[in-house]
């Protein structure tokens, strides 16, 4: 860990509330600012700052990779509440994706940062990728959206209510909401070709069950109550634009990346998306990672990811 901070003097929040002083995380990777084009990514659920080389990313991202951090500078802050810098909330609905995406370009302007190569998010980051895109048009030369998309939709929303009822009522909050995400994450076929119906290690307890077990045991050791209570609030309240037209401003090269299995973001939006977009903008593609993980592809089908990534660095 290498955090740096900044601080944010004032944010007028989605609640019509004055919030100062912000302490914003953040972490580099790479050469110097400056140097370099800089590619900014927007962190997952889980996820932090930390994504290059030994990080969360770092199958992707790091030296020699196909985001080379040899080439490239990489800059990640961390959503506010994540508490990977410590600094846990007790108000998890304080800020909302449009907030962490002005707090997140307040830090760029601190920065000195007038451009960006890239912005690239994956899951709530890709929406956070995409709001950010939507109110700075012409920050980015690249958007690149992984696993998401500009709003949450329907089903989205159902699955992240579970979720906050599970936070508010379990007697074992995390582990509890991280078994159910992670059939969130997951398909039936996943899971079935992995487990098979088995019970291997213990006669009495599917293996499945172990599993799950084992990560929520996980989550509950590595992560705080109050960061997922966050994490969940915004996930539910991604909303870059009220429709696909007003993303037609976006300056940007815009590439799609959707998987084909995912149940939180489906394809079939990812493809409605493409095709409506592609009325407005000429620069707009659509790449599919075919898995039968799920959601969780984009953390799984790395040779298929940087494979497609990798025509754009």
């Amino acid at each position: 860990m290498n955090l740096q901070y900044l601080s944010i003097p004032y944010l007028r929040t989605h609640r019509d509330e004055e919030v100062h002083n912000i302490r914003l995380s953040y972490e580099l990777a790479g050469p110097q600012l400056g140097s370099a084009p800089i590619v900014l990514v927007c962190h997952a659920l889980t996820g932090n700052s930390h994504v290059a080389e030994d990080g969360w990313w770092g199958t992707l991202i790091g030296r020699g990779k196909t985001i080379d951090t040899e080439r490239y500078t990489i800059l990640a802050f961390n959503i506010p509440g994540n508490a990977y810098d410590g600094i846990e909330t007790d108000d998890p609905e304080r800020y909302d994706v449009g907030d962490i995406a002005r707090l997140f370009l307040e830090g760029l302007r601190l920065l000195g940062i007038e451009s960006l190569y890239t912005i690239i998010g994956a899951s709530l980051g890709g929406g956070i990728a995409w709001t950010i895109a939507a109110l700075a048009p012409r920050l980015a030369t690249q958007l690149i959206p992984v696993a998401c998309d500009y709003r949450s939709n329907d089903w989205l929303l159902a699955q992240t209510l579970v979720q906050e009822r599970i936070l508010k009522h379990s007697a074992q909050p995390l582990e509890d909401a991280r078994i159910h995400a992670m059939l969130c994450y997951r398909t039936p076929e996943s899971l079935n070709e992995r487990f098979a119906g088995r019970a291997t290690r213990n006669p009495d307890k599917y293996d499945i069950v172990s599993w799950l077990e084992y990560h929520g045991d996980t989550l509950r050791r590595r992560f705080r109550l109050s960061a997922y209570a966050v994490m969940t609030y915004l996930t539910a309240r991604i909303a870059a634009a009220p429709s696909v037209a007003e993303l037609a401003h976006i300056e940007s090269d815009i590439h799609i990346i959707s998987i084909t299995t995912d149940l939180l973001f489906p394809h079939s939006c990812a493809l409605a998306l493409h095709s409506e977009l592609s009325q407005y903008k000429h620069n707009v593609s659509l790449h599919t990672i075919d898995s039968i993980h799920g959601h969780d592809a984009f953390l799984m089908e790395y040779p298929q990811l940087c494979t497609l990534l990798a025509p754009y660095f």
